[in-house]
């Protein structure tokens, strides 16, 4: 199994799957799927380095379910999943609950 470990700010998050039926009940294929904007945070950085050598801890954890922009972070395939390697102020929001 390969690890990926993230450095400073950077976040590792596994690529959610996009909608497989649109808010009307329409089942769609997968040249209509959207971009996926969602994932779970799979690792995370030591946080961003500050100018007098502190660290700020990143506002996310593992395990945590966030959206990020469309085209956001670089994409990788590791295992046949695929990730995402972003910054933590590419990141969007937390999904709570």
């Amino acid at each position: 199994m390969v690890k990926i470990r993230p450095l400073d700010d950077r976040i590792v998050i596994k690529v959610l799957d996009a909608e497989e039926v649109s808010a009307g009940g329409i089942v769609l294929p997968d040249s209509a799927k959207e971009k996926p904007q969602r994932g779970k945070v799979t690792a995370v950085g030591e946080g961003r380095l500050l100018d007098d050598g502190k660290r700020v801890a990143p506002d996310v954890k593992k395990g945590d379910i966030v959206i990020y922009g469309r085209y956001a972070g670089s994409d990788v395939q590791v295992d046949g999943d695929d990730y995402k390697i972003l910054r933590e102020s590419e990141i969007l929001a937390k999904v709570e609950g």
